[in-house]
């Protein structure tokens, strides 16, 4: 079996791929890492990338994953990558995005969650279900603080113009955190939200096998 690694979501974990059926391939999600202080995510991505074991591998990217997978492939040969409700570049990012970024009000008021918050959160993500709603109760109670809050800051702030010249890039058409008007995708799921990869994973599914089977030398 061939090995794909998996890098999850912010604050997410090896249970966002876990509806995911890919024919052929062993999915191995590398756990997220503490970040140290003023750590920049190149350096981040430098620690990241020494839990992969072999040359040339495929990287598969949720959300914030995605955005690390490309950092880790500015730094050592890949053969793929996949992203999966994420973002390529800075130009994808969307308008309000960069307005905090310019304005640091994610440093004046750092990610908090909340009861209050939590349903605008879940409408964000696309957590419809009472399991998904759930789920997405245990990553905001699990997450470190120090962790989101520099995750979000990196985000806000990533400059990356470089694309891998082998990226599949599957988004949803009603994705709230990445909107699509900004995306430049190569596979689109009609009313898929950030939430796709579970409530939608037969359909990610089969793109990716697809992708997988008919460029497989890429």
């Amino acid at each position: 079996m061939k090995t794909i690694y998996c890098i999850s979501g912010l604050g997410a974990d090896k249970r966002a791929f876990s509806n995911l059926i890919i024919e052929g391939y062993t999915l191995v999600v590398i756990p997220w890492i503490h970040p140290g202080k003023k750590e920049t995510i190149e350096q981040y991505a430098s620690r990241m990338r020494n839990q992969i074991k072999e040359d040339n591998p495929i990287l598969m990217g949720l959300s914030f994953g995605g955005i690390m997978c490309i950092e880790i492939a500015k730094q050592i040969p890949v053969q793929k990558i996949i992203l999966i409700s994420s973002i390529k570049t800075k130009q994808e990012l969307p308008g309000w995005m960069k307005i905090v970024a310019k304005t640091r009000v994610n440093k004046i008021y750092p990610m908090k969650g909340s009861k209050i918050t939590e349903p605008l959160q879940n409408y964000f993500l696309g957590a419809t279900s009472k399991d998904e709603r759930e789920m997405a109760r245990t990553y905001r109670k699990n997450a470190n603080p120090e962790y989101t809050n520099w995750a979000v800051n990196e985000v806000l702030n990533w400059k990356n113009d470089w694309q891998h010249p082998c990226l599949f890039h599957i988004h949803g058409s009603k994705d709230k955190i990445f909107p699509i008007k900004n995306i430049k995708a190569n596979a689109v799921i009609k009313d898929g939200g950030h939430f796709m990869i579970l409530n939608r994973a037969a359909e990610v599914s089969r793109l990716i096998n697809i992708n997988l089977q008919k460029y497989s030398s890429c």
